[in-house]
């Protein structure tokens, strides 16, 4: 499908023969001799990237583009100018514009410019759709008392800086909670790492945090920034850290004392601003006990302690679990909407579910695999145990 291109110029010669040259090479492009008439256009089509005038009659370019900016902020706008200097190009990316061309206008040089527009126009797009994945992906499913409480801390912690120590059992939703409280914060728009200390080799863990310079070991072949470096600004998301050594668990409680840390083989300390989630299934007041962690480090990470109860505890969400999980199979599996029966929603709520959430996931995907249109009483019993076949 062509892209479409909205070219603004009050110059008929000028609109005329940006139309030719870039119908030649295969855009559709309308026309506008005004930007009263471009906004007219604009607010019942969709455009993939405007050319604009700056100097035209009863409304200038650079108003056009601010009220561009207001109906499609995400619209790459090309400003084109027969008096350009500096300031005035300056001024116009100040206010948005993807780009600035000056007339006499050398061909070549208009369409890099559009293509390089459009390419953005593409990365916004596939953007949007990767975050809405990730959002649905990461969303907090449930209405029950203790799914509504958990809400409620979220809402009330995230817009804060404060650590967070979420707690509960395997496949309960430790990372969406982690998620949930990234994205209502105030550094949604920073980077969000996540390393799971369970996942990483012991003698690994501090490199992979903290980085290393080149040399500072046998396999360091060239320097490495570690996870803190990498979530300066943002959020870092220790997943399982009562699975962490206690020498990385030492270098980690220097960085929340003193906001810096050490390359693994440096001397020299890195300032970073990071905020802190750390998960856990262990007891990690047993651990301290039993010497495997540290107490102050057990102290300093829960500021805000979040437990998430098993779904045994809240089994009252296991239908809106189930229908959502459901819907979000069939999309990803490319199949048609399968549904469940009354009788099938209450034998699933009698489970007891050791894997929680997780294990609940994967037996409704079992069961739109291996199951009917509509899934039965009998299909659940049949193929909701691990062993059935």
């Amino acid at each position: 499908m062509a892209k479409k291109i909205l070219v603004i110029d009050d110059e008929r010669s000028i609109r005329n023969t940006l139309k030719d040259i870039l119908e030649f090479e295969g855009y559709e492009v309308t026309i506008a001799e005004d930007g009263i008439k471009a906004l007219e256009i604009i607010k019942g089509e969709k455009f993939d990237l405007t050319l604009c005038d700056i100097k035209m009659p009863q409304m200038d370019g650079i108003e056009v583009l601010e009220k561009l900016q207001e109906i499609e902020k995400d619209l790459p706008v090309v400003m084109i100018s027969g008096h350009g200097n500096i300031d005035t190009a300056v001024e116009c990316i100040k206010k948005g514009a993807f780009d600035f061309i000056e007339k006499p206008i050398d061909l070549n040089r208009l369409l890099v410019c559009v293509r390089n527009g459009l390419e953005r126009t593409n990365l916004v797009a596939e953007t949007k759709v990767l975050k809405k994945k990730i959002e649905s992906k990461y969303q907090m499913v449930g209405e029950s008392a203790p799914v509504k409480h958990l809400r409620e801390i979220i809402e009330r912690v995230a817009p804060t800086d404060a650590r967070v120590l979420i707690t509960g059992e395997n496949g309960t939703g430790k990372e969406v909670v982690a998620r949930q409280l990234y994205e209502l914060s105030n550094r949604a728009s920073a980077p969000f790492v996540e390393v799971n200390c369970a996942a990483i080799p012991s003698e690994l863990i501090e490199s992979e945090l903290f980085g290393h310079e080149k040399g500072s070991f046998t396999s360091a072949i060239k320097q490495r920034i570690g996870k803190f470096e990498q979530a300066d600004g943002g959020t870092i998301f220790l997943d399982e850290i009562g699975d962490m050594s206690m020498s990385a668990q030492t270098k980690v409680l220097r960085v929340l004392q003193e906001n810096e840390l050490t390359r693994v083989g440096s001397d020299k300390s890195i300032k970073v601003n990071v905020r802190v989630f750390a998960a856990t299934n262990k007891d990690l007041k047993k651990e301290i006990e039993n010497g495997n962690f540290r107490e102050d480090l057990f102290h300093r990470l829960s500021v805000i302690p979040i437990h998430i109860p098993p779904l045994r505890e809240r089994k009252e969400d296991i239908p809106l679990l189930v229908n959502y999980f459901c819907e979000q199979i069939c999309q990803e599996q490319g199949v048609p909407t399968k549904s469940f029966d009354s009788k099938a929603i209450a034998e699933l709520q009698n489970h007891s579910w050791t894997g929680n959430i997780r294990e609940l996931r994967n037996v409704v995907e079992r069961l739109i695999i291996l199951g009917s249109q509509v899934i039965s009483e009998n299909e659940v019993k049949m193929f909701a145990s691990p062993g059935f076949l």
